[in-house]
Order: structure tokens, then sequence, then C-alpha cells
């Protein structure tokens, strides 16, 4: 029996949830990167800069033009981190706060609907193979 190769799944997948957040964020006049920055930042305390990129897996370079581009959108502000003298903040604005609340919704909406469809067994199964997937990579068990 021929089987689909799991990271072919994973990966289509995942553009499929990609292509479906960045048409929504595009009726926000936005994009999904922007929308996953805004739910990482801590609503009242902001998150420091330093944290963002490895909390989402993106790069340095690419998280600086988003940051700088939702700072010319007022979605964003940056402040000296006083735990921290040579660290920066980023906090929200009202604006950012707002459009925050809009992708947190679709979220909880992408996630209840996936929910909706499946049963508890198919969810638990469907989390023990991705931590699996996610340890067997962390451990350099694969490559």
């Amino acid at each position: 029996m021929k089987t689909t190769p799991f990271d072919y799944l994973y990966r289509s997948t995942w553009q499929s949830i990609n292509k479906m957040y960045n048409e929504e964020a595009v009726n926000q006049n936005s994009i999904m990167t922007i929308g996953f920055v805004l739910i990482c930042i801590h609503y009242k305390n902001g998150t420091p800069s330093t944290l963002l990129g490895p909390k989402m897996g993106i790069e340095a370079t690419s998280l600086s033009r988003t940051l700088k581009k939702m700072e010319e959108q007022e979605l964003i502000y940056r402040e000296k981190n006083p735990e921290d003298g040579r660290g920066v903040l980023i906090k929200l604005t009202d604006k950012g706060k707002e459009q925050r609340e809009i992708s947190k919704q679709l979220v909880l909406k992408f996630n209840q609907t996936v929910e909706e469809n499946l049963t508890p067994k198919q969810i638990e199964t469907f989390k023990v193979v991705t931590e699996t997937i996610q340890e067997l990579i962390d451990k350099k068990l694969i490559f």
C-alpha cells in the first residue's frame, strides 16, 4: 500500500491554512504575518522584540520589516524595556489592540470549526502524531 508522505501532508495543509488566513487578512486590509505578530504581543505589557522572532519562527530580517510596517500603520510602538536597558518592548497601540482582537477571533473560529468536525480521538491522535514528529526533529533523529 502506497501512502502519502507526512511532510507532503503537513506542507500542503499548512499552505492551505496560510492561503485561507491571507485571504481573510486581505479582507481586513492586512496580511497574515501582521495578525500573527499582533497575537504574539502581550496585550498589556508588550513583548521584548528579541522574543518575537523565536516565538513565531520568523527570521530577524523578516520580522524587522514586518514591525516597521506595523509601526507605519500605527499598530505598535517601541518602548525601552525597563528590566533590560538594552532591550526594546513592542507594545500595541489602541488600533493594534483592535486588530489583535480581530486576528484572535479568526484563529478561534478556525480552531472551533476544526474541533467541531473531528472526534476527540482524532484530535488526540493528531496531537500525538504532531508532538512525535516535533520530538524526532528536535532530537535530530531524522537528519
